[in-house]
């Protein structure tokens, strides 16, 4: 039974930051590809940004220089790191298996 249970999501002003965390069980992140997407109001859920097992990374133009994907095998948790929030960055965000064969309940982050 996979789970994927992401927390650090809240209510922060623009140019702040957050980290996201996304505890798994039942799955072995180091072994696949992991992602956090979002969910923006009146959007489509767009990828945010992918670690992949070997270790590299990957990130959407609007979220380059300022987000980080990072995980800690040792603890089987993913991160993303979110430094100089935008209102635009208000979503829902969710982190997922790459592909996204498993998602978690999702996390909102509000930037005011």
């Amino acid at each position: 039974h996979v789970q994927l249970v992401e927390s650090g999501g809240g209510s922060v002003q623009a140019g702040g930051s957050l980290r996201l965390s996304c505890a798994a069980s039942g799955y072995t992140i180091s072994s696949s590809c992991m992602a956090w997407f979002r969910l923006r109001p009146g959007k489509e859920r767009e990828g945010v940004a992918t670690i992949h097992s070997a270790g590299s990374t990957s990130y959407a133009d609007s979220v380059k220089g300022r987000f980080t994907i990072s995980r800690d095998n040792a603890k089987n948790t993913l991160y993303l790191q979110m430094n100089s929030l935008r209102t635009e960055d208000t979503a829902e965000y969710y982190c997922a298996t790459d592909p996204p064969n498993y998602w978690g309940q999702g996390t909102q982050v509000t930037v005011s």
